[in-house]
């Protein structure tokens, strides 16, 4: 179900759990290695993973994926289930929510120059390991470090 901002603003408010979804960018680099793509976050800097709100009409993966593209300036193809969840305490004007975050994990295919937060954001690229150590969040920092992907088995030798 998809929630508004304001609506799980309200929610919160009222001590419930809200939800949002999270993309984690990826790519295989020259030597067939994992790298994840971080941004920082527009208030404190931190290096977190682009995240939003449910969108109406949107499945999570599409909503993680318009996310991306927004806060990390990337493209590509949102793999079907989940990587994971994470928690954390999101600051509110007047006090702290806990936020449910649905993962998916986003095959980047294309990186763009000029992107909507390209001005209030710094992304990078990383190791997951490097990544990890990052991330402030305890959850999301071991997500990304164990983070395997299906590779596809090497065709058999004509």
């Amino acid at each position: 179900m998809a929630v508004t901002k304001k609506k799980a603003v309200c929610k919160a408010k009222k001590g419930e759990r809200i939800r949002q979804v999270a993309a984690v960018p990826f790519r295989l680099n020259a030597r067939g290695d994992i790298e994840v793509m971080l941004v920082t976050s527009r208030t404190t800097r931190r290096f977190i993973v682009p995240k939003g709100w449910p969108m109406k009409g949107k499945s999570g993966r599409k909503a993680a994926a318009i996310e991306a593209r927004e806060e990390a300036g990337v493209l590509g193809k949102t793999l079907k289930e989940p990587a994971g969840t994470y928690s954390y305490w999101k600051r509110l004007a007047s006090r702290f929510a806990r936020v449910d975050v649905i993962v998916y994990l986003l095959e980047v295919s294309e990186e763009l120059e000029n992107w909507q937060e390209g001005n209030r954001r710094q992304r990078a690229w990383l190791a997951p390991a490097d990544a990890a150590t990052l991330i402030d969040e305890p959850d999301l920092s071991t997500l990304v470090k164990t983070l395997t992907i299906e590779r596809p088995a090497p065709a058999p030798p004509a």
